[in-house]
């Protein structure tokens, strides 16, 4: 299963994320289902789709304009670890390296092939191994900052 959601921006690429998405018979749910540009802002958005991704545990895609700011607001909510992707080697690097859980993409960027994006990071497994001690490294930032504790501290 994978969470997507858009901004206005984003609308018509989401669309053809779903479309391609169910064309490999892949469940899709739409957080955010807007049919016209209602003026949306992507940090409401992007806490929308992280939400879903942590309570159903799965992957996520979020989408603005360039992907930068949806995912600022994704990475602010413990668990997620959202990244803006190009190209399918990042797409490859952050799932395989950082167990990425959200994708952003941006919807005003031109020339990237979304489809192989979107394809390359729902199939790639997190390595584990050495990068698993860096992700719990991430998560011991977020827990600090719940627990009003410097990470330098602890270190």
């Amino acid at each position: 299963m994978i969470i997507i959601g858009s901004d206005h921006t984003g609308i018509e690429l989401k669309k053809r994320i779903i479309n391609h998405l169910k064309e490999k018979r892949i469940d899709v749910i739409d957080v955010t289902n807007f049919n016209d540009q209602t003026g949306d802002d992507y940090p409401d958005i992007g806490y929308i789709v992280s939400r879903n991704v942590l309570d159903k545990k799965c992957l996520g895609i979020a989408i603005c304009g360039t992907g930068i700011g949806i995912s600022i607001a994704c990475n602010k909510v413990n668990g997620i670890r959202a990244s803006v992707c190009t190209d399918k080697y990042m797409a490859k690097m952050t799932r395989q390296d950082n167990d990425a859980n959200v994708l952003c993409l941006g919807a005003r960027l031109e020339n990237i092939a979304v489809e192989d994006i979107v394809d390359t990071f729902i199939s790639t497994e997190f390595a584990g191994g050495r990068h698993q001690r860096r992700i719990d490294k991430i998560k011991k930032i977020e827990d600090c900052q719940k627990d009003g504790v410097e990470y330098g501290d602890s270190l």
